[in-house]
């Protein structure tokens, strides 16, 4: 445990699919303390009608969080890291040089490419290689898109690294690829612990763009000359985290217990996406596993995240920006405050529904499937928002139905961490529909678990036991309950009948 008057700051560089921001965490005795120093928004590129995302901007606001930080802390400073969210990538040629902008995951050019994969390795094949639950996002079917274009920039790559390993480059100009990210690209076996060369092989793709895979907590390297130069930012490691936002948020998870065989508590990261799962001491990848469309990505100290990927507060998101640009001023308090007067479980949705991926406009979109299954169609922005955040509890239900299947644990917690945890609503309905204990924070699990991860690299900490007792000890976790499971119950069966694995 760190004994010292002086707070050591440890700098978590945290990319969401809607913001950015670097935050420092300052670690004294046994307390953490987080600071934002710098936020920006972030968001996909749309171009000769592809989108992307915009790595140079992107890339500015880190340098300027990086400077703010610099001017703050100065030389008690001990590393940075970056963590971003999983399967986008991008391409170095000969000589480091950048291959265009990284495509973005919602990007329609993968439409349709489950079918032409699976004409060339069987969908089983494909899950017994990598345990990873089937999205046409997955790295694998971006890939296999470029290929099928011609794309030019797969001719003269030299090395593939995914998004926040793109930026440990521009730090550092060290090409890695960290455990954790390259999990989600459905090009790893979780078995063999390596890149899935049988895959790369059969799909035809180049094999020397796949570098050796590190783990987090790898120290990286110092700074570059030239960004410390543009950063004030002297004498400062690069340490590698869960780069993959979902695994240093759950190394954040105000769990008493680590990885076991039997967990007694799962988790979801809640924000633009919902994940929810178990953190596991090894894969589970048999026929159950895959018949639910789980996936099993890397976690920090060398475990597994067996866990299902759920469309979270998107589908809200969505709904409010096109609101807004429709005139409306909604704030995210109106929202929850107008969908506490609507009336209950009157509509419901599959969250998970393709047509809700990326439509032009999501209310439209879910008030056609309301239309479309002989229910009421939320008319007015509360029953709509009610409509959403009861899909997603329900969906929530589902999982842990799963999870408790593939475990054989009956799981009687459920953490609830991200930014989800401040929208009290969806939490307590989590807890009255799945009729379990809901302890939602802390609310910047991402940043935490990022900043612990250097602190255990830097021997501040021991371990994942250690940070998450500093977790427990720095950041309150509000308790939900049941209060009202019955009328769930009855709502159910209905959102059964609408859902998919």
């Amino acid at each position: 445990m760190l004994m010292s008057d002086k707070a050591r700051v440890y700098l978590a560089v945290d990319l969401g699919a809607s913001s950015g921001r670097v935050v420092a965490g300052l670690l004294q005795s046994d307390r953490l303390r987080l600071e934002e120093v710098h936020r920006f928004d972030n968001g996909p590129v749309v171009a000769n009608g592809r989108m992307y995302w915009d790595l140079l901007a992107q890339w500015t606001h880190i340098q300027r969080g990086l400077l703010a930080a610099a001017a703050k802390f100065g030389d008690r400073i001990v590393s940075v890291g970056v963590d971003t969210w999983g399967v986008d990538f991008g391409l170095l040629g000969r000589g480091g040089e950048l291959l265009g902008n990284p495509y973005h995951y919602r990007d329609r050019r993968t439409a349709g490419m489950f079918d032409k994969a699976f004409q060339t390795v069987p969908r089983d094949q494909i899950f017994a290689e990598t345990g990873l639950q089937f999205m046409e996002l997955n790295s694998l079917y971006q890939l296999l898109a470029m290929k099928q274009a011609g794309s030019p920039l797969l001719d003269v790559a030299e090395r593939l690294l995914m998004m926040p390993d793109l930026f440990h480059w521009l730090l550092t100009g060290e090409a890695s690829n960290e455990f954790t990210d390259v999990s989600t690209t459905q090009l790893y076996n979780p078995v063999a612990r390596d890149w899935s060369w049988k895959l790369i092989e059969q799909f035809g793709l180049p094999s020397h763009i796949f570098g050796a895979i590190v783990p987090p907590g790898t120290k990286l390297g110092p700074i570059r000359a030239d960004v410390a130069e543009a950063t004030g930012l002297r004498n400062v490691d690069v340490v590698l985290p869960g780069s993959h936002d979902t695994a240093s948020a759950v190394m954040a998870v105000p769990a008493a217990s680590v990885a076991g065989a039997v967990p007694d508590w799962c988790y979801i990261s809640s924000g633009t996406w919902s994940l929810m799962g178990v953190e596991s001491p090894q894969p589970v990848v048999n026929d159950t596993c895959r018949e639910l469309n789980f996936t099993n990505e890397g976690g920090v100290g060398d475990t597994i995240r067996l866990l299902k990927n759920i469309a979270g507060l998107w589908l809200l998101q969505e709904c409010r920006r096109v609101w807004n640009q429709a005139g409306s001023e909604y704030g995210w308090a109106d929202l929850v405050q107008a969908a506490e007067s609507s009336a209950p479980l009157v509509s419901l949705i599959d969250p998970d529904d393709p047509s809700l991926v990326a439509p032009k406009d999501m209310s439209a979109t879910i008030r056609e499937q309301c239309r479309a299954s002989g229910q009421p169609v939320p008319e007015t922005p509360g029953a709509m928002v009610r409509c959403i955040l009861e899909s997603l509890a329900l969906r929530y239900r589902m999982v842990l139905g799963w999870l408790r299947e593939l475990t054989g644990s009956p799981i009687n917690t459920i953490h609830i961490v991200g930014g989800g945890t401040q929208n009290r609503l969806l939490c307590q309905m989590a807890a009255d529909a799945c009729n379990c204990r809901v302890l939602a924070g802390p609310v910047e699990a991402t940043a935490i678990g990022n900043v612990m991860v250097q602190a255990t690299t830097a021997g501040d900490v021991s371990g994942i036991a250690e940070a998450r007792a500093f977790v427990r000890g720095s950041f309150d976790v509000v308790e939900y309950v049941p209060q009202s499971p019955g009328p769930w119950d009855d709502a159910y069966g209905r959102f059964e009948q609408l859902s998919r694995k």
